[in-house]
Parts: structure tokens; sequence; C-alpha cells
């Protein structure tokens, strides 16, 4: 199971953790992933994997969209 966001593909990044000593070992920085269900056009839904700093962005995007409508 691949460990990427599904809308805008963000995954793993290699870095090093370095002790007080300056000793570098590797690690990965995983992605804060969350599973989300969304209502496809058809009417059915689909779990995907996405972000947490994506999910902010949507459910932004989401909020402007529906008050844009109600300004009328």
């Amino acid at each position: 199971m691949a460990r990427r966001c599904d809308v805008t593909g963000k995954g793993p990044l290699v870095g090093n953790n370095v002790s007080h000593a300056k000793n570098r070992t590797k690690r990965r920085q995983l992605p804060n992933l969350r599973s989300v269900k969304i209502t496809l056009e058809d009417g059915t839904t689909k779990r995907i994997k996405v972000a947490a700093s994506t999910l902010r962005t949507m459910r932004k995007k989401a909020a402007q969209a529906t008050a844009g409508t109600t300004e009328a």
C-alpha cells in the first residue's frame, strides 16, 4: 500500500536523523494521510487517501464555494 495522497501525489520524503553527537542515519518523513469518503457524480461513494493539508484546502474551497452562492 503506497503512502501517497490520491489528490496531490504527496509522498514520503527522505532525510537524516541527527543525534547530539552529529551521527546521521537515514529516516523517512511520511505524509499525514487521512482516509475520507467522497461522493462521485453518479451518486456512488469512494474511499480515498488524502493528505491532511490537502483536506484542509478542499474544505476551505468548498466553504468559499457555498458562501459565494448564498451572497446573491
